[in-house]
């Protein structure tokens, strides 16, 4: 329809040129013309503020493929000896070295060293893991981050070939499908846009009966009056004012699209950490072993993470002081701190009042003497059943009890979950996690259903599936495996607190990283339809008014 109006402007101007260089009247077609022009370009003005940056992007997945750094080694059997190079430089069977907060540059093989590598931003999960040469725990990823110790990688994937280069390809190949409303609207649009040309068009010879046939300009400005311009130029309009509504939300969108959509969204997809769950793993429990006070527990807890500047040993300091009144004292001077390493998996403190140790369950029982009591054995096997991880705490090789980290889901995201219910939205979880731990967590959190150990691809598969279905999907997500499912859900919400490529391939961001914010986005998007279907329905009665009106005056003699 603005295709036809931007047709009917070249042509009015064209005229109102050959007017003016003729020396014929060309004031009333030069106006005309201005009419014409300011039509088309309030509605493309508009089109492009509210599309200009919604689509799918992958700028920041390039960024980190060709910006990263590597510390290529340049003899094999020297640690020390590397030169700075670009990942998107180094080539199958380099050698490079990776320390203790090193981004590793490309997917490879560990040929030497052991360490705790966080792959969050891959896979969603905040637990660190074990990576070592050797055995089946050798691979590693391009783009996760070496917490501890140091790596030597063997590149094992060709430029255009690593995860970020698929990742890369899933998100440019994913395209958001046009909603049942907008495909009624361009029908409706299309369909009147025809009857009213064709309409004019017949004017000419019923007007030429009359002995006074319109000029092509009138008849120009005519048909512009008639086709339903009005909701062309407008529904941009409409978009980026849901879009600043949306900001009183502390939801910023970039595509007025994506506000409509969401009024007929049924199917809400969430990425299970740092959307659901806060991301990091806090202390939510002691478990003692027997004969043991929980508080000479909490006490043992909090020495051996005086030196823990982790987010979990802070997490154990503020749990010990919310639970038992235990206030962390200042680290003593002379103390020796015992640093968390791959190889032991063990930290702590060693003072004159005794050594206290925190870490994975089996090497802190290693470690001691006596017997493990069957109680406190049992107790670990639970927490690590119901997806939590158990950090088992000994004093001077004694062992004391656990205590109980866990992802915690955000504070009253159940009841939200209850409401998007009842709007008729269903919840589904996806994890990257295990069936168990992804079941206790879908539980706690009551969404309707959960996918657990979901690769990206299948999350884009899921979405596509229920597109083919006739559903509209929307897909809240905060890490790098999340880019292609928010690139192709017909609403994707990335997470403030997620990575650059969710926020870039999502369609609006939550500055307060709440996933039930959909709610307030549903809301908006509803009021929005609503809005569009008011106008709609005056602008039509408003067009064909109009014809009526304006026929009767075309056989109106002099």
């Amino acid at each position: 329809m603005i295709f036809v109006t931007e047709v009917v402007s070249v042509l009015v101007t064209v005229l109102a040129t050959r007017a003016a260089i003729a020396g014929e009247a060309w004031a009333f077609q030069a106006c005309i013309a201005l009419w014409l022009w300011f039509t088309v370009l309030f509605a493309t003005f508009a089109e492009a503020v509210a599309e200009g940056r919604g689509r799918a992007r992958a700028e920041s997945l390039r960024r980190a493929r060709t910006e990263t750094q590597a510390k290529l080694l340049l003899r094999p059997d020297e640690r020390g000896i590397w030169q700075p190079r670009n990942a998107a430089d180094l080539r199958v069977g380099g050698l490079v070295l990776a320390e203790a907060g090193d981004i590793i540059p490309s997917d490879g093989e560990i040929v030497q060293g052991i360490a705790s590598v966080n792959e969050a931003a891959v896979t969603g999960e905040s637990a660190p893991v074990i990576r070592e040469s050797g055995g089946d725990r050798s691979a590693v990823t391009g783009g996760t981050l070496v917490v501890s110790d140091w790596i030597v990688v063997r590149i094992t994937a060709a430029p255009g070939s690593t995860f970020l280069d698929r990742m890369i390809a899933l998100v440019e190949g994913a395209a958001r499908q046009k909603t049942p409303n907008e495909i009624a609207l361009d029908i409706l649009l299309a369909g009147m846009t025809i009857i009213f040309l064709i309409a004019v068009a017949s004017l000419v010879g019923l007007a030429s009966w009359n002995g006074a046939p319109p000029s092509v300009p009138v008849l120009a400005a005519l048909l512009v009056t008639l086709i339903p311009t009005t909701i062309g130029g407008l529904l941009s309009a409409i978009g980026i004012a849901g879009m600043d509504r949306l900001v009183r939300f502390n939801v910023m969108a970039t595509s007025g699209r994506a506000v409509e959509a969401a009024g007929d969204v049924d199917v809400l997809l969430l990425d299970k950490t740092g959307t659901i769950t806060l991301g990091s793993r806090q202390a939510t429990g002691f478990v003692t072993a027997p004969g043991i006070p929980e508080g000479e527990l909490a006490e043992a807890a909090v020495l051996s993470s005086l030196a823990d500047e982790t987010p979990e040993g802070r997490s154990i300091l503020a749990f010990a002081r919310e639970r038992h009144g235990i206030i962390p004292p200042a680290l003593p001077a002379g103390a020796k701190v015992v640093p968390f390493t791959a190889q032991t998996r063990i930290s702590g403190l060693d003072l004159p009042s005794g050594q206290y140790r925190k870490g994975a369950a089996d090497a802190v029982i290693r470690s001691t003497i006596g017997a493990v009591p069957a109680a406190l054995r049992e107790a670990v096997d639970r927490i690590a059943r119901q997806g939590s991880t158990p950090l088992v705490v000994a004093k001077d090789g004694r062992l004391l009890g656990a205590v109980e980290l866990k992802d915690i889901v955000k504070p009253g995201i159940r009841e939200r979950f209850g409401a998007l219910r009842q709007m008729g939205i269903r919840t589904v979880m996806v994890t990257g996690d295990n069936r168990l731990t992804a079941a206790a967590i879908a539980t706690e959190a009551g969404v309707d259903d959960f996918i657990a150990e979901a690769t990206p691809r299948d999350k884009l598969q899921y979405i596509r599936g229920a597109q083919g279905e006739g559903r509209l999907v929307a897909m809240a997500g905060d890490g790098t495996n999340d880019a292609p499912a928010l690139a192709q859900a017909d609403v994707g919400v990335a997470m403030q607190t997620g990575t650059q490529a969710a926020r870039e391939a999502g369609n609006m961001v939550d500055l307060d990283s709440d996933p039930t914010k959909l709610i307030e986005v549903v809301e908006i998007g509803k009021q929005l339809l609503i809005t569009r279907g008011a106008l709609t329905t005056f602008s039509i009665a408003n067009d064909v008014a109009k014809y009526f009106a304006i026929l009767p005056a075309i056989f109106v003699t002099r």
